[in-house]
């Protein structure tokens, strides 16, 4: 039996909503959250809490939180931005958007909101610049674990072409004292102590057998390199199988990122932005390549296929029907592919031009379910009850 889900799709001008009861037929709902651009989403289903992530230079930082499945929604606001000087010098435009006094927890330390992630009772959001909060009140209170913040190797991180970003936050499903994060362009860091120390994990386990790129993002001297673009837990497993989508490749680690060995052969581009795993089968990912960093970002021959791999990384195979195959420049960005938990487990992207595909048989078929959306940001599915 086909799970009821809500897509979570956050664009450049608010979070849109996508119901379904079959993944047949969708009902689209928004846009909400003010229009603010929505980098990423996440829901908890046994409360039907859902939580939108974003803003930028004008709006500040902010985390929207929605009670009751996405009908109402209230901003947690996090830092300031130029709206708020502005309302703050003036009485009529403060009164024109409703602006109310008062000064954000975070002061101007970040412009944006850039991941959210929701495990063991706790909030997590990474922000723009590279920093971690978490709140333990639904979002309505954050702190900032400094750890991260003040890691030794933090004077080295350098920006990625989005900026230095904290884009992919990973919980472990069963430790709540154990979180993986990606940062681009620093890497992948691990926490075992609930955010108080951390590891930096970018070593290539299979480095000699890596070509050597003229790229600060390609692998080079043991590491993966450190603009890691997407980073998702596989299921299904004992231990920690991590995967990564990097600027440069595909990467498996067997050993929660304490390692990584190079499963990109067989894909035709190394560079793409999501990736994403089977919910059971450990073996199992699927990724979307593009053409390259310098030649357009779009699929590879101007055709689309999602590429998916059921051994582990050392065959990958495309899959391309009902995806357009002709005059097809779309750019997928890291946060906009998602999956959810049913038998046969589905899938879902959207594009910077505004469509949104579904399949319900793991990739085999696929569906356009929203189109003329703005840019497409991240797209999460939330399970409801």
């Amino acid at each position: 039996m086909a799970e009821a889900l809500t897509l979570l799709v956050g664009t450049t001008k608010g979070l849109f909503l996508l119901d379904t009861g079959d993944r047949r037929d969708w009902h689209l709902r928004g846009p909400f959250c003010g229009g603010w651009p929505i980098n990423h989403a996440a829901g908890d289903p046994t409360r039907g809490r859902l939580w939108a992530g974003g803003g930028g230079d004008w709006f500040g930082a902010g985390v929207w939180r929605s009670e009751d499945g996405g009908a109402r929604w209230t901003l947690s606001k996090l830092t300031r931005g130029q709206m708020d000087d502005w309302a703050e010098n003036d009485a009529d435009f403060a009164a024109m958007i409703g602006w109310q006094p008062g000064e954000p927890p975070f002061g101007r330390d970040f412009a944006q909101v850039w991941s959210l992630a929701h495990a063991h009772g706790r909030l997590w959001a990474g922000t723009k610049p590279a920093q971690l909060v978490a709140s333990d009140d639904g979002g309505a209170t954050w702190t900032r674990m400094q750890g991260l913040t003040d890691h030794p190797s933090s004077d080295s991180w350098q920006p990625g072409a989005a900026g230095l970003t904290l884009h992919t936050i990973v919980p472990h499903p069963e430790d709540p004292a154990r979180l993986w994060v990606a940062i681009s362009a620093a890497g992948v860091f691990a926490t075992e102590d609930g955010g108080a120390t951390w590891d930096r994990r970018n070593r290539l386990s299979n480095a000699e057998g890596c070509g050597h790129h003229d790229h600060p993002a390609a692998p080079r001297d043991g590491e993966t390199g450190h603009c890691v673009h997407n980073m998702m837990r596989a299921g299904g497993a004992p231990g920690d199988i991590l995967w990564q989508q990097n600027h440069h490749g595909v990467f498996r680690s067997r050993d929660g990122g304490r390692s990584w060995d190079d499963v990109t052969a067989g894909l035709p581009s190394t560079f793409g932005f999501p990736i994403r795993c089977h919910p059971r089968d450990p073996d199992t990912a699927w990724t979307l390549p593009l053409n390259g960093d310098m030649a357009g970002r779009y699929p590879p021959d101007a055709a689309a296929a999602v590429w998916r791999t059921r051994d582990g990384g050392a065959s990958w195979h495309p899959l391309r029907r009902g995806l357009p195959q002709q005059g097809c420049f779309f750019t997928v960005l890291r946060q906009a592919m998602a999956g959810d938990a049913a038998d046969p487990a589905g899938l879902y992207f959207g594009t910077n031009s505004g469509s949104v595909f579904a399949s319900r048989d793991e990739g085999e078929t696929w569906d356009e379910i929203a189109r003329h959306l703005p840019t497409v940001l991240c797209v999460e599915a939330v399970a409801r009850a």
